[in-house]
């Protein structure tokens, strides 16, 4: 393989799992929340694979790679979290083995991908629950409460103070200030933009009335880029409100909102109470495709309704042998109960059983 040319297309990918080999060491397996290396035997696979794509499951895959590689000497991911669109066009021009997406592939992109595995299918296959944090900056407001309506308003500029009569409603007794809301979104084209808005044009539609997509829809607010530009323009400014995975909501320790879900509780962001919004997913997709179709409106008891599946992207069949191989052995271990369990420590929730099951069973069916 090329992948020296590789590295250099993609713009300085990151070595994560030449790195992590001489981490391993050095990491405290006894503290609180802390991973260990995969349990069971893996059927290691030694290549240097390229990846691309969701920043949003970046610490999850960092953390995979590390342990992935303490088992398996000679396995090295680099894997650029450039963002679920980038991703995808690395990967359908070939310069990544798969590609981490926050959406399933739309059917242009669908038929790209084929074409890039030499006529075989791309496989959208689940492998990381990242709920999205409704972030905010206001002194002296915890535990902000908001129904889809509100949050529509307020991304739509049409909430314009925290003091406004719908936030006050359902806050009662918070001393609310009368400064200006200051939204922030991603500048980039994102998986988790693609999600937050679904979101919205699905549970406040007479509010948000833009359809769903990777790229922020309207003027309202400020842009940053990247999950990392986003928390650090939240964390910087007072009055600010904003959508992140909860994993960088919790490692910046950012103040997040309670939303209402379908059967009108307002839920407290959790790894639990995400997972069993998932639990209730439909699978869209045919034969060993396990794109979901998530019900924003979930009126599951103690279901946090915002939540986005990163998906990889990989080929079915059509890579050459050596990227297959590794691509069907690592995605073995990150869907195993080994590679699953270290999603709840990073921020993340684990998929549930009923999704998990199909995954392995897709990731089986690689070659």
């Amino acid at each position: 393989m090329k992948n020296g040319s590789r590295l250099a297309a993609l713009g300085g990918v990151v070595v994560a799992g030449a790195l992590a080999l001489s981490a391993c060491g050095s990491d405290d397996n006894n503290s609180p929340g802390s991973a260990v290396a995969p349990s069971g035997d893996i059927d290691c696979a030694k290549a240097s694979v390229n990846a691309a794509g969701s920043s949003a499951q970046k610490n999850a895959v960092e953390e995979w790679t590390k342990l992935y590689a303490s088992k398996c000497a000679g396995a090295n991911l680099n894997y650029q979290p450039s963002g679920s669109g980038a991703g995808i066009q690395a990967f359908t021009s070939g310069q990544v083995s798969f590609a981490g997406s926050d959406s399933s592939l739309k059917p242009e992109e669908a038929a790209a991908a084929q074409k890039r595995c030499q006529g075989n299918p791309a496989l959208n296959l689940p492998m990381v629950v990242g709920p999205i944090a409704v972030v905010y900056n206001v002194q002296g407001v915890d535990g902000l409460k908001v129904s889809p309506e509100t949050l529509a308003g307020i991304f739509a500029g049409k909430i314009k103070t925290w003091n406004d009569p719908a936030i006050a409603k359902e806050n009662d007794g918070a001393k609310l200030p009368s400064d200006p809301i200051k939204p922030i979104y991603r500048s980039d084209e994102s998986g988790t933009t693609d999600n937050f808005t679904n979101y919205l044009h699905t549970t406040a539609p007479k509010t948000w009335t833009w359809e769903k997509a990777k790229k922020w829809p309207n003027s309202t607010g400020q842009g940053a880029p990247k999950s990392d530009g986003v928390t650090s323009q939240v964390k910087s400014t007072a009055g600010s409100i904003s959508y992140v995975e909860m994993s960088y909501a919790e490692t910046n320790k950012l103040q997040t909102a309670h939303v209402k879900n379908g059967a009108g509780e307002y839920t407290e962001l959790s790894p639990d109470s995400a997972s069993k919004a998932i639990a209730g997913a439909k699978v869209a997709g045919t034969g060993n495709d396990v794109a979901l179709k998530i019900d924003y409106a979930t009126k599951e008891p103690g279901a946090y309704p915002i939540v986005l599946v990163t998906y990889e992207i990989a080929c079915q069949k059509g890579l050459p042998a050596e990227q297959a191989g590794f691509v069907k052995s690592f995605l073995t271990y990150t869907s195993s109960a080994d590679g699953q369990k270290i999603l709840t420590g990073k921020g993340y929730a684990p998929l549930p059983q009923s999704v998990l099951t199909k995954v392995q069973a897709s990731v089986k069916a690689l070659s």
